[in-house]
């Protein structure tokens, strides 16, 4: 089984072992490029470890969401385990799995941290190990909480990621104090991943830009700066196909006294294009629009054409429901901005979706997209933003999970 992990792989799997040079660290943290390998090798040390050492204890799994630990973490670990002659029963109603190796029994909870809410959904738990997998994206408090349930002797912590800004404060607090902490820090590369060859490694090399080559190719935590899009040139804009559309959606950004943008997005050949939009800036035109003068500019933008769905923006409630009044399908955006620019930019760079001529707004707003460098975090600056966060909720309501090569980029974990 060694000769298919590299080195840096087989050290997170086995720096518990009583021979290893690193069996004295209390915890262990890797992170590094997307696609490094480190999730395989963090997962399935984490099982060898716990079936080595304890019987009959709980620990936890731990992702942003339930269902992206159970894909990014156990799915990719049972085959191993059970190549290993160790018996899962996996408890999807309970969320659990019952892990038996020769005399030796213990039980894995899954847990998703979303949000400040979800720590109390490991409060109260007595736990001899935990496993948070993209820990960066998981709020403070649950990450917390889960270090604390484990009080049992002997329990090591276990953490995952791909790097954010540098002033995240998992990256203050655990990476830049290891030793304080009596850590291990481990450093991926795609070079760790001996499953990756040299074509995939170069097609991951040409799909990211600007912060994210550096954070997810590179593996640094480094500041977002400059434009969002800093790929982007007028060489990809074209005019709308002329042919049959196979499908239509529009996606809203509302606004009362902020401008609104509405787009339009046809498919065809497996490409979406924007072909055309409506923005409205109450400010520049000195009036404020109702929902339901919106609602007939959504009309007009439809232009009689069959619409899928629309994808609105989460805050524009009451906007919401004329549009159901009225016979719409209408769906909430998602509004993680962050994970949203990411996808955005992998199907700009793809080509899954294109921006036509006739959308000057949002072509407009691509060159002054920026980065705020005195927010302190990844924030971007909240103006030119409105065709922008249109075209994100595209994406994700629409794009997201769908085939491409992106789709094989887990959400954030990559």
């Amino acid at each position: 089984m060694t000769s298919s992990f590299s080195p840096t792989q087989l050290r997170a799997m086995t720096w518990w072992m009583p021979k290893s040079r690193d069996k004295g660290f209390d915890a262990l943290v890797c992170d590094g490029a997307v696609r490094s390998g480190k999730t395989l090798a963090m997962g399935l040390g984490f099982f060898l470890w716990a079936m080595s050492c304890f019987s009959g204890r709980r620990f936890a799994l731990c992702g942003k969401t339930r269902g992206g630990v159970r894909r990014n973490v156990v799915e990719e670990v049972l085959p191993w385990l059970r190549r290993l002659g160790m018996t899962v029963l996996d408890s999807r109603t309970a969320q659990v799995l019952t892990v038996r190796f020769g005399r030796q029994e213990n039980e894995f909870y899954l847990f998703g941290g979303k949000d400040e809410g979800s720590a109390a959904l490991i409060q109260g738990m007595t736990l001899a190990g935990v496993f948070l997998d993209e820990v960066v994206l998981m709020p403070r408090s649950f990450v917390e909480q889960a270090c604390a349930r484990c009080s049992v002797e002997g329990s090591r912590l276990w953490f995952s990621c791909n790097p954010e800004g540098p002033q995240h404060w998992f990256y203050k607090e655990w990476i830049l104090q290891a030793d304080k902490r009596n850590c291990l820090h481990l450093h991926f590369t795609m070079q760790d991943n001996p499953s990756l060859s040299q074509t995939v490694r170069r097609r991951y090399e040409r799909l990211y830009t600007g912060v994210f080559y550096r954070r997810f190719i590179l593996g640094q935590w480094c500041q977002a700066e400059g434009r969002v899009y800093d790929f982007f040139d007028t060489a990809s804009v074209r005019s709308a196909p002329g042919g049959l559309f196979e499908q239509w959606v529009i996606s809203c950004d509302y606004g009362t006294v902020n401008p609104a943008s509405f787009g339009l997005w046809g498919k065809q050949n497996g490409v979406w294009y924007r072909t055309d939009e409506f923005y409205f800036d109450s400010r520049r035109e000195g009036r404020q629009m109702t929902d339901a003068e919106y609602a007939g500019k959504l009309r007009g933008l439809a232009g009689g054409r069959t619409i899928r769905e629309v994808i609105v923006d989460p805050s524009a409630a009451s906007f919401m429901e004329v549009l159901r009044r009225e016979g719409w399908k209408v769906r909430k955006a998602d509004n993680d901005v962050i994970s949203g620019i990411r996808r955005t930019a992998d199907a700009l760079k793809e080509g899954r979706i294109v921006i036509c001529d006739r959308c000057t707004d949002c072509l407009r707003e691509m060159d002054l997209y920026v980065w705020d460098l005195e927010a302190g975090g990844d924030r971007v600056v909240k103006k030119n933003d409105h065709a922008m966060d249109d075209m994100r909720y595209f994406v994700t309501g629409v794009l997201a999970g769908s085939a491409g090569f992106a789709a094989c980029v887990p959400e954030r974990k990559i």
